[in-house]
């Protein structure tokens, strides 16, 4: 088994996660069908390498993510992981046939998205989600894609996790997205626990050193990365390669090249710096990553361990490939200062309720619908 790391705590919610966490974009059948057989073995392998952690979301091949993790997982004492998902986006009914690969997933098309950040469409998106995990409660949830509907947001759909917090229904809040903007505004001014931030802390990306890394800093906010290598370019940079889910711009592909050929040099690849570099932020909590076959969970287990050597870093730096340094632009006292001052102050929310299911007990069979 590999040494991820110690758990980290979220915010001051007391939930834990491994600094390596799974994603399961995959597993839904995102752009290709994933096997049942394949998309078990995927979340199985995750365990067999210290991942406790698992995202998921109804997006996510209209609920077949959800559907697969949670038969995956039905066999294991609930403590022994952590399960985040999603609410914004309510999965109902369609009889309209056809597939969803417009919306980028292989799956019939048996349920429509509906946008929702409404309080009620919270609790009802929340409930739907357990009934396919086959659990009775999640560990996070994140407001899922709120760009354009920001008022609702931050007006109904964050008081309504808040409430859902403090009922004991779940420990950590949050939001989730592929901006900086918003998500330091939830940091600013909401009490959320922890917030999902997809390919703004990149090799190629710098922009939540900007505004969102700081401000999670200073409130004791914990950051989850995920979209590490900005959806395969920094993968396996080459021509055709994607860069946030288009071709990627030449400028990019140079780029990333250059960054493949420095890590080589040093001794290591472009996947673990791409990793390391996520990693690397006091105010990072862990790393996100997609998969959709047991190698490439051993693969990316592989690359976040392996050693990148600071060699690497100054050389980057020096040679302006790199745009943010690992680690906020702190001395390691003040670092230390900030962390430990967030950490122990007094929060607005947090009666330490017991977790309740947000149903009644045996609502649901585990795995039910895989």
């Amino acid at each position: 088994m590999s040494d991820l790391g110690a758990p980290r705590e979220l915010g001051r919610s007391g939930v834990e996660i491994t600094p390596l966490a799974l994603g399961t974009a995959g597993i839904g059948n995102l752009y290709t069908e994933v096997a049942e057989e394949d998309a078990y073995a995927t979340v199985r392998a995750a365990l067999e390498r210290g991942i406790r952690s698992f995202d998921t979301a109804p997006h996510y091949g209209l609920g077949l993510a959800e559907r697969r993790l949670g038969a995956a997982l039905r066999d294991l004492p609930r403590d022994a992981y952590t399960v985040s998902t999603k609410v914004g986006r309510r999965l109902e009914p369609s009889d309209a046939g056809g597939d969803d690969l417009a919306n980028a997933f292989a799956v019939p098309a048996t349920h429509r998205r509906v946008w929702d950040f409404g309080a009620d469409g919270v609790r009802r998106s929340l409930e739907a989600s357990l009934d396919r995990l086959g659990l009775d409660r999640v560990d996070v949830v994140y407001l899922h894609d709120p760009d354009d509907h920001e008022e609702q947001a931050f007006r109904e759909g964050y008081p309504a996790l808040e409430k859902l917090r403090s009922e004991g229904v779940v420990r950590a809040i949050g939001a989730g997205m592929n901006q900086t903007a918003m998500l330091t505004r939830f940091v600013r001014d909401t009490d959320v626990d922890v917030v999902l931030c997809a390919g703004r802390h990149t090799l190629l990306d710098a922009s939540a050193s900007a505004d969102l890394l700081p401000a999670a800093l200073e409130r004791g906010v914990s950051v989850v990365v995920g979209g590490a290598f900005n959806s395969g370019l920094l993968a396996d940079p080459r021509p055709g390669a994607t860069y946030d889910y288009a071709a990627a711009p030449a400028a990019l592909l140079e780029r990333a090249l250059r960054i493949k050929e420095t890590a080589e040099r040093h001794g290591t690849s472009l996947r673990a710096a791409a990793l390391a570099h996520c990693a690397a932020h006091p105010a990072v909590a862990g790393v996100l990553v997609g998969a959709r076959s047991a190698a490439e969970v051993h693969d990316s287990a592989d690359r976040f361990t392996e050693t990148v050597p600071a060699a690497l870093w100054a050389e980057l730096r020096a040679s302006g490939l790199l745009l943010s340094a690992p680690g906020p632009a702190l001395g390691l006292s003040d670092t230390f200062r900030l962390l430990r001052d967030a950490r122990h102050a007094p929060s607005p929310h947090r009666p330490q309720a017991q977790v309740q299911p947000v149903r009644g007990p045996g609502a649901g069979t585990p795995g039910a619908g895989t």
